[in-house]
């Protein structure tokens, strides 16, 4: 038996996203919604990972993204939930509620259900914000996972994430 509740894969970038950030002494935050907290757990599987990680908010339905995070109903209602402006607001949000240096957000369609022709079983859309960046400086991308299984989408998608908290 593993040492880790979660497959090795996720924890070894998990714990290189603590080592790079506690060397740069940075905070994190995330705001997840398809990953239901895999990301924030996966951190936390890290002895010592309190050195960087400040939150972690999952906000799975809309009305959370918008009373937690202050995403504008707006922009969920013109974009959807599974988009860039929403990922973006996510992200924004979750540093403006914490003292993180960084934030990254996550949002998407996990399955098996709930996609459409535009936004397919397994498009997830990512964003992250840095305290005291340019607002105009975005970063915000959306992927496709072709995985077969809602969890293959999920695996995949906090590995994305943890990518994107390295300095």
């Amino acid at each position: 038996m593993s040492d880790y509740l979660l497959p090795d894969e996720l924890v070894g970038k998990a714990r290189e996203v603590v080592e790079a950030n506690r060397a740069a002494g940075r905070r994190i935050a995330i705001a997840e919604s398809c990953t239901g907290g895999l990301v924030s757990a996966a951190l936390t599987e890290i002895a010592g990972s309190s050195d960087v990680f400040e939150a972690g908010y999952v906000t799975y339905s809309n009305a959370a993204k918008i009373s937690q995070l202050k995403v504008s109903e707006d922009v969920v209602d013109t974009f959807g939930s599974v988009s860039v402006a929403t990922a973006w607001a996510m992200a924004r949000g979750a540093l403006a509620a914490s003292d993180a240096d960084v934030a990254v957000a996550i949002t998407g369609i996990a399955g098996p259900g709930g996609g459409t022709t535009q936004k397919p079983v397994g498009t997830v859309v990512f964003a992250r914000a840095e305290r005291d960046a340019d607002p105009a400086k975005i970063v915000a991308d959306q992927k496709f996972f072709d995985e077969k299984t809602r969890s293959g989408v999920r695996l995949q998608a906090a590995l994305c994430a943890l990518e994107l908290l390295m300095p």
